[in-house]
């Protein structure tokens, strides 16, 4: 479950973290609940993750403007929707965070071709921003490339933006000259991502030991929960499932990829207990 591009390009900082927050919070409740959630179920559940109900209204109101969220009432409650560009790109994103399929040599590669002419330079920007967050490295000025698994997934997402024609896909494998292996880390910033992976490591594995050694209450995993998958829902994108064979030895993307997947399955019913307890006023402590 990854946000939308409006939903990934606010500037850093509270504001942005604020607005990831309540993106993972609509996919990952408001898609059960027939895409839809009152604005005081958002607000009641954003407090639990300690966000008082000014800066959660602000932020939606900011998410709507964007054209992320939706306004929708039923009957007399008032609510939000997700957009339907957002739930395509949502839906797509659950494959990427749940199942991150990892691609071999043998898969060969896609390559991105672009030329945007200089009077459309905002659509040059918005094309380097889709490869950036679909996990291209850049090989040479003006060609991208990623593992060739992605290739239907890029397709979706340049046509989705209308960027398509300005660009050429091509489906390759490497022949020559250099080894890969010393080609990899100048096409992508390996060191950057292999940190990120450390730190979600240094930060999460102190908490699976605590939810297997005692059961953490609703209220507590939902806690943990939200915040640990809006951090990690952002590494399957930075990292687009490179070959292993390429990557550095013991790649500490799989161990992450692990702690991910137990801490999501203690976790993610419980967040969901505590969540419908709330969206149907049966709140449990």
């Amino acid at each position: 479950m990854t946000a939308d591009p409006k939903a990934t390009s606010e500037p850093p900082g509270r504001d942005a973290r604020l607005a990831q927050l309540i993106i993972t919070l609509f996919g990952l409740c408001a898609r059960a609940e027939g895409n839809w959630l009152s604005t005081a179920s958002v607000v009641a559940l954003m407090a639990d993750l300690g966000v008082d109900h000014q800066a959660v209204r602000s932020s939606i109101s900011r998410l709507k403007r964007r054209g992320v969220l939706v306004s929708a009432r039923r009957a007399t409650t008032a609510g939000y929707s997700l957009a339907e560009s957002t739930l395509a790109v949502l839906a797509e994103g659950d494959v990427r965070i749940f199942e991150r399929s990892r691609a071999s040599e043998s898969d060969g590669w896609l390559l991105v071709v672009f030329s945007v002419p200089e009077s459309e330079r905002d659509k040059r920007h918005a094309l380097r921003s889709s490869l950036t967050r679909l996990g291209f490295g850049t090989a040479a000025p003006g060609v991208w490339i990623a593992p060739a698994t992605l290739t239907t997934e890029t397709r979706r997402t340049l046509e989705r933006q209308e960027l398509s024609g300005y660009v050429d896909l091509f489906v390759s494998h490497h022949v020559g000259f250099d080894d890969l292996r010393t080609k990899i880390p100048r096409w992508w910033n390996l060191d950057e991502l292999t940190q990120l992976y450390a730190d979600f490591l240094h930060r999460y594995r102190p908490i699976l030991h605590r939810t297997t050694t005692a059961r953490p209450t609703p209220l507590d995993a939902f806690g943990i929960y939200v915040p640990m998958l809006t951090e990690w829902r952002r590494l399957p994108y930075r990292d687009p499932g490179l070959p292993l064979s390429l990557l550095p030895p013991a790649w500490n993307g799989e161990a992450a990829g692990t702690l991910f997947d137990q801490l999501d399955a203690i976790l993610n019913p419980l967040a969901h207990k505590h969540a419908l307890a709330v969206i149907h006023g049966q709140r449990r402590r």
